[in-house]
């Protein structure tokens, strides 16, 4: 239903636009002031990257984040990562990651760049916390934020913003009547545009997500995901539709597909009542690293990996190297 309103659809949002309209003017307050300096920005001691969305809902923003740490890190750059830690909860923030850390404590998102990069993360509401948390703990040279845009409490050296270009920006209208936290434009403002999926527009950076090999959740054991037989496929991410395309572009046809809540933490009871006998359980690695505890030996998940376009791509990594003196 939601997705309905937010493409224009369905007639109900318009009865949702006088919250619009406060939400818009709220936030647009709120950059107001500190733009006129009634509120302070933080600035780091280091170059800080913002990856955000002008959208609510999944935009493929962490596999950019993951893909800019790698990168940076091949260039023998020290970078660092932040995060609000949505979906996580502990007693006292900053938190920073460690190979115990879990999801119920960090959130998903940070505990899978953890996992991929290897690289130091940090998680607070205020994200200033979280960066001087991994200063204190680390040399970093570069710090990315995942999400974040619209916390102007950090200042920021670069900002980058994920669109969807399938969807791109529904109707157009502030939550909760459409799914834009900022209105389109923004983009004036930022300093690169990458697109997932669909076709860029002049001026914005092309990206796709490639999906790698099958791995399993037990014994880590890798295989094409067009061998595996009689899949059931879950997906807790923002926009499911998009994992489960991208099965049927490997050439796998899932007997059943169940689109979770983004963020959403399942119970083992929960994924194995949807299996029949016989049936393999099939996830995104978001999903995964909050189920790998509990695993069967049936369960697997589907990395993805983002591509950027060239000469673009480079050309953005050139101006982040750039910043680190």
């Amino acid at each position: 239903m939601i997705e309905r309103i937010w493409s224009g659809q369905s007639p109900l949002w318009l009865l949702l636009l006088p919250l619009s309209w406060l939400y818009g003017l709220v936030t647009a307050l709120i950059r107001l002031s500190y733009r006129l300096g009634l509120r302070n920005s933080w600035r780091a001691p280091v170059p800080v990257v913002v990856v955000g969305n002008l959208t609510a809902g999944g935009n493929g923003k962490t596999p950019v984040v993951i893909w800019l740490v790698e990168q940076l890190q091949r260039a023998g750059i020290q970078v660092g990562v932040v995060s609000r830690g949505y979906g996580g909860k502990v007693a006292s923030y900053p938190l920073v990651l460690d190979t115990r850390t879990t999801t119920a404590q960090a959130g998903d998102e940070p505990v899978l760049i953890f996992q991929r990069t290897g690289a130091p993360v940090a998680v607070a509401p205020q994200r200033s916390a979280a960066v001087q948390a991994l200063l204190a703990a680390s040399p970093l040279q570069i710090i990315i934020t995942d999400d974040g845009l619209q916390h102007y409490a950090l200042a920021r050296d670069k900002e980058i913003v994920v669109v969807d270009g399938e969807r791109r920006f529904g109707n157009g209208w502030w939550l909760p009547a459409g799914p834009m936290r900022e209105r389109a434009g923004r983009l004036k403002s930022v300093d690169a545009v990458i697109v997932n999926g669909g076709v860029p527009r002049a001026g914005e950076i092309a990206m796709r997500l490639a999906p790698g090999q099958a791995v399993n959740l037990k014994t880590a054991a890798i295989c094409p995901v067009a061998d595996l037989e009689h899949v059931v496929a879950i997906a807790g991410i923002g926009h499911p539709p998009r994992f489960f395309a991208t099965l049927e572009s490997c050439g796998l046809h899932p007997e059943k597909t169940v689109a979770l809540a983004d963020h959403h933490a399942p119970q083992k009871a929960e994924l194995t009542a949807l299996l029949a006998p016989g049936q393999s359980l099939l996830m995104t690695e978001k999903d995964a690293v909050k189920c790998r505890a509990f695993a069967d030996e049936n369960w697997w998940y589907l990395p993805v990996e983002a591509h950027l376009s060239s000469p673009e791509g480079e050309e953005l990594l050139s101006q982040l190297r750039a910043l680190v003196r």
